[in-house]
């Protein structure tokens, strides 16, 4: 006899469906004026979150990043130690063959890290892409996505960096972008652009990077995500998205 287990009305099992976001968003100038507005591709901000994916996809990024320096010395590469200590017998003390044993004052280390221990992940392209697009359908839907038509520094100015930051966050209604002390923000730029770069290159609470380089770490690691010239994003995202 087969038995069949009914699940409970009151645990919900998790939806599978795509995360409806809104069809059109607001689109800024530097002042924080509103100066259109920009549809949102279902490929990139229509994919419903997959926790686990995106959990297993930053967990391997980061093992990826992580750069092994600690090192001990195993009892083979501790100096000294190259006679033995006393005669085998004959002394009432237990035989040791060399002052660098593990079990002695300054010996070698025993189990200690290594540096040539690798910590990388294997992660497949599609499970990186998949995680992404997770990632940006999340934040749209929960409005922590800004989209800002053109970023035009003549020079490196952090106070014009500054002001323009205030400006967009009171036209987005966001206060806490100003005022977020770290990881505010990551400000995606449509193509890389030194000035923009230098201008927020002292702020210890916005990252830029090029559109086409973005993950899913460091948009989560960000509150905020600015994207630059949203149709020119828009284009090199869905290259990303077609090449899995």
């Amino acid at each position: 006899m087969t038995i069949t287990k009914k699940t409970p009305k009151n645990k919900s099992r998790p939806s599978t469906k795509a995360t409806m976001v809104a069809r059109e968003m607001p689109v800024f100038s530097m002042s924080g004026e509103k100066v259109g507005t920009v549809s949102l591709p279902e490929s990139l901000f229509g994919a419903p979150w997959r926790a686990d994916l995106v959990h297993q996809v930053t967990t391997a990024m980061q093992a990826n990043a992580r750069q092994n320096r600690a090192h001990t010395k195993n009892r083979a590469e501790v100096s000294g130690g190259g006679k033995k200590p006393w005669k085998q017998k004959g002394t009432g003390q237990a035989r040791h063959g060399s002052s660098r044993s593990p079990i002695w004052r300054h010996g070698g280390i025993t189990f200690g890290p290594r540096s040539e221990r690798d910590y990388s992940e294997k992660l497949n392209r599609k499970m990186r892409i998949g995680a992404l697009v997770s990632v940006l359908s999340r934040k749209a839907k929960d409005g922590e996505i800004i989209f800002i038509d053109a970023l035009t520094f003549s020079a490196p100015k952090a106070v014009m960096a500054k002001s323009m930051l205030e400006k967009l966050a009171k036209g987005a209604a966001v206060a806490d972008l100003a005022t977020k002390t770290k990881n505010a923000a990551l400000l995606a730029l449509a193509t890389y652009d030194t000035h923009t770069m230098k201008s927020f290159g002292n702020f210890r609470n916005i990252m830029t990077e090029e559109v086409r380089n973005l993950n899913p770490v460091d948009i989560m690691t960000h509150k905020y995500l600015i994207i630059e010239k949203p149709e020119v994003a828009f284009a090199a995202l869905s290259a990303r998205v077609k090449s899995k």
